[in-house]
């Protein structure tokens, strides 16, 4: 295996590691990188690789939260409150598993471009700013045990949002959290949670359509693959935790300003051809 594409797949996990769970949007990112990086491999394979490194990041979520997650199944059968908060979660998810499974072939199809990708980023750049900049407005949910299943609800439908190309899943979670009246650190943390059912259920199907790629080069790219899929994890773990920690006492409004920075880059990449942002 040549060593430069291993250097191009551990560079391709820290960005996925790093933007999965970040208000910025993985997608858009793994597009530009693997443009700037030119792997040099088949489409379909590096395509197999994406969807490959994608559970590494679940399994930082896994590792971070594996206490309250063990604590929280181990007691659902005498705890009401291990009970709501799975139930939150399945609710939550359940707006992006079916609207998602409805819409998905169409989403592919017309937004994927380069316009689309660049006002997503742009526009939420925007919203962020605006949700940011309400005064006087305390939470009402300050604990991830006080939600309830509509609050669970709602931010599962703003998570659709995030299939749009370019929005960020985690981003349409944590600010459509915030615009329900949870706290900054409970938005954050539900979005995390939430992430687990929906990334799988995304990676179950993206690795049922290229099993045949992954089939036919797995032996070959192997270490391609798991290299992508460690530095992803890894870069995931280091960006969860620090996040929590950041959100602690700081605002999105970096992030806000970032995503307009970077929704530019899209469209000067788009313009002058130097990146296809198509699917």
């Amino acid at each position: 295996m040549d060593t430069l594409l291993l250097i191009k797949a551990a560079i391709m996990g820290i960005v996925e590691g790093l933007t999965e769970f970040l208000p910025v949007s993985s997608t858009g990112h793994l597009i530009l990188t693997e443009a700037l990086l030119k792997p040099g491999v088949d489409e379909n394979v590096m395509h197999a690789f994406e969807v490959a490194i994608q559970p590494g990041a679940i399994l930082a979520i896994l590792i971070v939260y594996w206490q309250l997650i063990t604590r929280t199944l181990g007691t659902l059968g005498s705890s009401a409150v291990s009970r709501r908060l799975v139930a939150n979660i399945l609710i939550g998810f359940l707006p992006a598993a079916v609207i998602g499974f409805a819409i998905h072939k169409q989403i592919t199809r017309y937004l994927f471009n380069g316009p689309v990708v660049a006002g997503a980023f742009i526009v939420g750049g925007l919203i962020i700013l605006l949700v940011e900049s309400r005064k006087g407005r305390e939470p009402r949910i300050t604990d991830i045990d006080q939600m309830t299943a509509l609050d669970a609800l709602k931010v599962g439908f703003c998570q659709c949002f995030g299939m749009i190309p370019g929005t960020s899943r985690s981003g349409s979670t944590i600010i459509g959290g915030l615009l329900v009246g949870l706290s900054r650190p409970v938005a954050t943390e539900f979005s995390f949670f939430l992430a687990i059912p929906t990334l799988i259920g995304a990676s179950v199907l993206e690795v049922f359509k290229v099993r045949h790629e992954l089939a036919a080069n797995a032996h070959e790219y192997l270490p391609m693959f798991a290299i992508g899929f460690v530095v992803s994890f890894l870069a995931a773990w280091i960006c969860v935790r620090w996040l929590l920690r950041y959100v602690a006492t700081h605002t999105f409004i970096p992030f806000a300003w970032y995503r307009i920075a970077f929704g530019i880059v899209v469209l000067a990449t788009w313009m002058t051809h130097m990146v296809t942002w198509a699917n």
